[in-house]
């Protein structure tokens, strides 16, 4: 009986040992510019103590995030995607200068339509994410933009 209760208490154990902790989640939107360019909108809201890297950061600090989107030949896309001013701080851990978010962040892509029907522009992110204590391996997270 002791042994089974042991194997059920490791099981369980290395169960909720096992799951992964996501201090972040992102969600999409897209505003209508005028008939033929629209804003694509990412927003990553997260937990407190965490905070999430801007997408410049200086050669040998953490991952930056990173934005990709598929081609379609019924979009555009121009320019980088931009982000929101964060904040900028001398990291003891990196020894340098870094710009990251907490909380919240926006993070925006304009595109020109070449098309008046609805369709979805698919990307992705890459992102890490750390507190002042750790961080997570970098994470690539699938994005939908529903442009009507």
């Amino acid at each position: 009986m002791k042994n089974i209760f042991l194997l059920l208490f490791l099981a369980v154990g290395s169960a909720s040992f096992a799951q992964v902790h996501n201090p972040v989640k992102w969600s999409t939107s897209v505003k209508k510019i005028s008939d033929n360019e629209a804003e694509l909108i990412a927003t990553a809201t997260l937990q407190n103590d965490w905070h999430l890297y801007s997408q410049e950061i200086p050669e040998g600090g953490p991952i930056p995030t990173l934005f990709t989107f598929e081609g379609d030949s019924r979009y555009l896309k121009k320019g980088n995607t931009k982000e929101e001013e964060g904040h900028v701080v001398d990291d003891p851990v990196f020894e340098m200068k870094i710009k990251y978010f907490d909380t919240k962040a926006s993070f925006t892509q304009r595109i020109r339509l070449k098309t008046t029907e609805k369709f979805t522009v698919n990307g992705s992110v890459e992102y890490m994410v750390c507190t002042g204590e750790n961080c997570l391996p970098p994470k690539e997270v699938a994005l939908t933009f529903n442009v009507n």
